[in-house]
């Protein structure tokens, strides 16, 4: 009988190799992304240090207020402009992207280019 891994142990074991490869500096700290079935999380991250710089969520108040779902696309694309508004006053202008070991679509892609268009460059 063939066993199959779940889809969770193949998102942390392609995490696991992304991470290998992709690392934040104090110039250019690194956007991670985490995603649960009614959330998302993102922080931008110094790996020198082990400091995270900035976060951001669908659970904080202010972001909940203006979401009617917090588990979509609409709902990861105002967390990106949420997140890149946070990084712009702190003066993060350049991250790294971690998608976190999820392929890049949907709300991973919403987060990601909305943050694009907010002013943050990778």
């Amino acid at each position: 009988m063939v066993s199959k891994t779940s889809r969770q142990e193949v998102r942390v074991e392609k995490h696991r190799r992304i991470r290998s490869r992709l690392s934040g500096t104090a110039q250019r700290p690194r956007l991670s992304v985490f995603r649960s079935n009614d959330h998302m999380y993102a922080q931008i991250i110094d790996d020198t240090v082990g400091n995270t710089l900035v976060a951001a969520s669908t659970l904080d108040k202010d972001v909940k207020a203006e979401l009617e779902k917090t588990n979509n696309v609409e709902a990861a694309a105002y967390l990106g402009t949420v997140i890149a508004k946070k990084a712009l006053d702190k003066g993060i202008k350049e991250v790294v992207f971690d998608r976190g070991g999820y392929i890049y679509q949907g709300k991973v892609a919403a987060l990601a280019e909305a943050a694009r268009e907010a002013g943050l460059e990778f």
